[in-house]
């Protein structure tokens, strides 16, 4: 059996009492470590709160080289563990699928996920969300322009973007360089960069960093520590902009 199991935000101690029980009768635990990170913890500190042995595996033994765990799992049970819930990303629905390919029965163990944790968080309600998108650092010759086509698209229809910002290897990019790059895209392409962003800096900590305001508030502020990420809303329903200008500091 091949659990896909999800971790929580940020640390050992947002595991599921399921997902623990589960990952303690596993022979083997893979953490895979390129979609997120669980930055209050360490892979050490995982195996000893679990008691088991976690092994990391990267993008390329997820996508490219999974061979070695599936078959683990044709006889054993084996914990895949996620940052946030299973299956947000592509590649672990990609995966599932291949288990099953080759008989592999597969399992599903619930976390928290950022997508909804930024809701409550934020205040912004979670059915005015549209299509979500990530902003990845650039290279030379390589600036992508689709983020920003995504999130105007979302604003043309009232709604809010979740936006997910890049993470290679331990360089983690700040909520600062996500809307400097933006702003960037906008002048590219001649459009309109947003004017109202929310900036969320540890979700699921104890000491969460939560700020609302225009490009250059959000700019020169300091949210400390990752993992960050960023909301472009669209227009706000009052309740929405009551919360933020308590929670948030929005003016």
């Amino acid at each position: 059996m091949l659990y896909f199991i999800g971790m929580g935000l940020y640390d050992e101690k947002d595991i599921s009492i399921r997902g623990l029980e589960t990952i303690q009768n596993c022979s083997h635990v893979f953490l895979e470590t390129y979609t997120s990170r669980l930055m209050g913890t360490s892979r050490e500190r995982l195996s000893g709160f679990f008691g088991k042995e976690v092994r990391t595996m990267n993008r390329e033994d997820v996508e490219s080289k999974p061979d070695f765990m599936l078959k683990l799992a044709k006889n054993n049970d084996v914990a895949f563990l996620v940052c946030g819930d299973p299956m947000i990303s592509t590649t672990h629905a990609d995966l599932r699928i291949r288990a099953q390919k080759m008989n592999i029965p597969t399992s599903l163990i619930h976390g928290a996920s950022i997508s909804s944790a930024v809701c409550g968080i934020s205040g912004l309600q979670n059915y005015r969300f549209g299509k979500s998108c990530s902003v990845p650092f650039p290279e030379k010759g390589w600036f992508p322009t689709a983020p920003l086509d995504t999130i105007n698209s979302n604003r043309k229809l009232d709604l809010h973007t979740l936006v997910f910002l890049d993470i290679k290897k331990e360089i983690y990019m700040t909520i600062n360089q996500a809307i400097e790059i933006i702003e960037r895209m906008a002048e590219k392409t001649g459009s309109i960069s947003p004017n109202l962003f929310v900036g969320i800096a540890r979700a699921g900590s104890f000491s969460p960093k939560v700020i609302a305001g225009n490009a250059e508030k959000l700019k020169s502020t300091d949210f400390g520590e990752p993992l960050h990420i960023l909301v472009v809303p669209g227009s706000l329903h009052h309740i929405e902009k009551e919360y933020l200008e308590r929670f948030a500091g929005l003016c």
